[in-house]
């Protein structure tokens, strides 16, 4: 059967605007003369034996699990899970926990790219996107969600672009088995920016990471930092993202791509 492979990842890349300047990844780059020196006095050889002068380029990085487009699990939003599930509910999902059987499945695209910078999703407007293009979710679908964020990546003002999606929002997906999300944007929820204006003027701290919060309620995973959704049709798709496996780690990267049959 014919198909596509859309990449739907970042590069993981130094000098752009990717993530707050406290988080950005450092990446240097060694190449084939710079590593060669130090391999030739270890075979007891001279440099200028090796072809061309050259061994072998390579790279040291400095990075998050969260930089560049990764798989945050359960353990990230907090420390228990599913308490909406069963009572008291249990600890959290580490990045080498979650079921790979969530990472490899049909996917669906909300297109949310009208709403503002800021604006927090509700369940209406899920429901209301998925009606539009005639898709009813079923368990463990991939629900990606296409941001004005998406077009500002390695911009200044990427951090702060996007809609997010409410705890509402997130939970109405959970409720009916979904258990990964992803989105273009740096955070599942809207950018920290517009969180901290409204909590300052509400005062109202459970408005803080909302959406990854309902995480306590239900355990999900969600990506982040996407890209191309904008290629990508609205269902009939799959998406493959399965996680590198950081021991007991809160996140993972991945080069996740869609399949779309051709």
């Amino acid at each position: 059967m014919a198909r596509r492979l859309i990449d739907i990842s970042v590069p993981l890349r130094a000098g752009i605007a990717s993530d707050p300047p406290h988080m950005l990844p450092q990446i240097a780059y060694d190449d084939h003369h710079a590593t060669a020196p130090q391999m030739a006095e270890y075979m007891g050889v001279r440099v200028d034996q090796f072809p061309d002068g050259e061994f072998a380029a390579v790279e040291r990085c400095a990075i998050s699990t969260h930089n560049g487009t990764h798989l945050d699990a359960p353990y990230h939003y907090f420390s228990t899970m599913n308490h909406a599930l069963k009572p008291g509910g249990e600890p959290s999902w580490r990045i080498d926990e979650v079921p790979l059987e969530w990472c490899f499945q049909p996917a669906v695209k909300l297109d949310f790219r009208h709403f503002p910078d800021g604006y927090v999703a509700t369940p209406g407007d899920v429901e209301a996107e998925l009606k539009r293009i005639g898709h009813t979710l079923r368990p463990l679908e991939i629900v990606v969600v296409n941001t004005r964020a998406g077009s500002r990546y390695g911009e200044a003002d990427f951090i702060d672009a996007g809609c997010g999606m409410g705890k509402a929002a997130t939970l109405w997906l959970l409720e009916r088995g979904v258990r990964l999300v992803g989105t273009d944007g740096w955070s599942w929820d809207a950018p920290f920016s517009f969180t901290r204006a409204r909590v300052q003027e509400t005062g109202n701290v459970d408005l803080i990471w909302e959406g990854h919060r309902a995480g306590r309620e239900i355990g999900y995973s969600h990506l982040e930092k996407l890209h191309n959704l904008e290629l990508l049709p609205s269902d009939g798709f799959e998406i493959v993202c399965f996680p590198v496996k950081v021991h007991r780690g809160s996140a993972g990267w991945t080069r996740a791509v869609a399949i779309v049959p051709g």
